[in-house]
């Protein structure tokens, strides 16, 4: 994917072009923490059976979690002299991932489609790691961060789905 952003500013010690590199990689998680909040808030709403307290109480804290990392990431992306997107059209235009499509559902069906769908962002997480670390230390450590989160929350989902 070529260049999204080119700041006018950034913080000291990066350079422009390097923060733009920075910028579109957060970018991209904004829009899949959004796209995660909004899956999570989705499941809880529409998970049913024998699991479904455990798993409707379970996904509350992670909801408010990942929109907390929502915010961390877009206030960094203002912070390197970016533009936060955080509208459904543009995250729908830039999504690379399938959208989560299971509707009314047991707690199990869902908690397996929801291991694959929080595998995906941790995916990106992990790229954007990979991507930013040289460049940017401070971003690096929010997303290192937040990957420790996402993969605890992946943990718990596994938990419940290991037998």
């Amino acid at each position: 994917m070529g260049r999204m952003t080119q700041p006018t500013y950034t913080v000291p010690g990066l350079d422009l072009a390097d923060a733009g590199t920075v910028i579109d990689a957060l970018q991209m998680r904004l829009h899949a923490l959004n796209d995660l909040h909004l899956t999570l808030k989705h499941i809880h709403w529409n998970v049913v059976g024998p699991n479904f307290v455990a798993v409707h109480e379970m996904l509350d804290p992670q909801i408010d979690d990942v929109r907390l990392m929502a915010d961390a990431v877009a206030e960094r992306i203002a912070t390197l002299g970016g533009v936060p997107v955080g509208t459904p059209g543009a995250l729908v235009a830039a999504r690379t991932w399938e959208e989560y499509t299971l509707g009314k559902a047991d707690a199990m069906t869902h908690l397996k489609a929801l291991d694959a769908f929080l595998g995906t962002v941790i995916g990106g997480h992990r790229e954007a790691v990979d991507a930013t670390g040289d460049l940017d230390a401070v971003t690096e450590g929010i997303v290192l961060a937040q990957l420790e989160e996402l993969e605890k929350y992946l943990w718990f989902v596994r938990a419940h789905l290991d037998r």
